[in-house]
């Protein structure tokens, strides 16, 4: 059966959309339709911060309900700093004004963490040190107490995506090597998804990059097979068991 996944999307993020059409290749019958706004900076002041007000936000999932998109995600880590209310909010106005079940990266990456089982919880990150600490506060907020960290202090959206895998990859080692069991990419603007199966297998943990685990997530809310992305990650066969 044919479905089709909404993704509201930053405005100058390079990475989700290839990537996300990329994983998709292989899934005959299932596609992703992409919605923009505009977003430029991650920061933790007032400009930044109010990038992510709703009023910009629903209009563009109001928009992906136009296809007739069977889920529909903010491909976003905001709530991450911004408090996790926030998305949960999110969801319940978008599902409100179209009909459709709602996800967000944060919220798929916070099931998958809980999906697995994972204790000790690494975050990877290519923001700034107010940011992440910011980042760490609220994920304990909601019971994971991120055990390790790596972060690149940048501020620019668009220059997330330039980050190389290999300096990824390197900060993926780096958490693991203290003892993580499960890694989260926390940004959608991170070319990691790639990285994903070959890291667990050479390091025995899980890896959860954002641009994945929402997909996941929004293709199990939108009733589709997440076993057809296995190869993916240890996290497509994995259910979220929350609907």
């Amino acid at each position: 059966m044919r479905k089709r996944l909404g993704m509201i999307t930053p405005s100058s993020n390079s990475v989700l959309e290839p990537v996300t059409s990329a994983m998709l290749a292989g899934a005959p019958g299932i596609t992703a339709h992409f919605s923009r706004f505009r977003v430029t900076e991650i920061a933790l002041d007032a400009v930044a911060l109010n990038q992510f007000d709703a009023s910009v936000m629903l209009p563009a999932a109001d928009l992906l309900a136009d296809a007739k998109v069977d889920a529909i995600a903010w491909n976003g880590t905001s709530a991450s700093w911004l408090g996790i209310g926030r998305d949960r909010s999110l969801c319940e106005a978008i599902t409100a004004l179209t009909g459709v079940p709602a996800t967000t990266s944060t919220l798929a990456c916070i099931d998958a963490v809980r999906a697995l089982g994972a204790k000790c919880v690494g975050l990877v990150s290519p923001y700034t040190d107010d940011v992440q600490r910011c980042i760490g506060d609220v994920w304990a907020e909601v019971g994971i107490i991120p055990h390790a960290e790596r972060h690149l202090g940048l501020r620019d959206n668009f220059s997330f995506g330039e980050v190389e895998p290999a300096t990824i990859a390197g900060m993926i080692r780096a958490v693991a090597a203290e003892g993580a069991d499960a890694i989260v990419i926390l940004c959608t603007n991170l070319d990691g998804a790639a990285l994903a199966a070959s890291l667990e297998r050479e390091l025995s943990v899980a890896v959860l990059d954002s641009v994945a685990v929402t997909l996941w997530r929004t293709l199990e809310l939108a009733g589709g097979d997440i076993g057809t992305l296995a190869e993916w990650g240890r996290i497509f066969q994995t259910s979220a068991a929350i609907k």
